[in-house]
């Protein structure tokens, strides 16, 4: 479902390119999950950011699903993550002004493909049912991050990936939370590329890697 083989990326710095990813390869199937981790400013949410295209890279190769991401042009990036790829963010990036089933919905029928049956399945699932009508603002920090879980769920996505998605909740909730979106991803046969500081959310996925000084220097099953 993602293959990332030899990536390279730079960025501009006063004194000319600085390197973050060197050569780093990976790969992952539909229904697995793998965990990113590494100091900070090793190269993770670059690494992510790459895979979600969002960014471009210098050199190398990343394919989602058949698509080489090196094939699209703007609109075929963005059409990608419409379609097949979802995100999870640490700071949960919901729209204020739209309730809790607005925001779990708005992904999927930005996409044309709502479904309201599997809809109502993540809001029970992540325990959402009596909150649907509430705004952002109404909830605490766990419940915002399973709001953004479900919206990221409900395209069934091909790919879902998550930077530090629990980083600001306390241990039992991210417990919490970690369990559901595993169970979700395992249920719906995506791929999770998840960036995390915690080794042990690192330990309750398929596979690990770290990434040290641009580079993956560790890799487990």
């Amino acid at each position: 479902m993602l293959i990332i083989r030899d990536i390279c990326k730079s960025y501009a710095g006063p004194s000319g390119p600085v390197p973050v990813l060197k050569a780093v390869s990976l790969s992952l199937s539909a229904g697995r999950s793998l965990a990113l981790t590494g100091d900070s400013g090793s190269g993770k949410s670059t690494l992510l950011h790459l895979a979600a295209a969002l960014d471009q890279f210098d050199s190398g190769e990343i394919t989602v699903g058949n698509v080489a991401l090196a094939d699209l042009d703007d609109d075929g990036r963005a059409g990608l993550r419409r379609s097949q790829v979802s995100l999870v963010f640490q700071q949960f990036n919901l729209i204020p002004a739209l309730s809790v089933e607005q925001n779990i919905s708005l992904h999927a029928r930005l996409a044309g493909r709502a479904d309201e049956a599997w809809i109502g399945v993540l809001t029970d699932r992540l325990g959402l049912t009596e909150f649907r009508m509430r705004y952002p603002e109404q909830l605490s920090g766990g419940q915002q991050q399973r709001v953004a879980i479900a919206r990221a769920l409900a395209l069934r996505p091909k790919l879902l990936l998550a930077d530090e998605p629990t980083g600001n909740l306390d241990e039992a909730s991210s417990a919490s939370v970690m369990e559901l979106m595993l169970d979700l991803v395992r249920e719906t046969e995506a791929a999770l590329l998840l960036v995390t500081h915690s080794h042990d959310i690192a330990a309750r996925l398929d596979q690990r890697a770290h990434l040290s000084g641009g580079q993956i220097i560790g890799c487990s099953t």
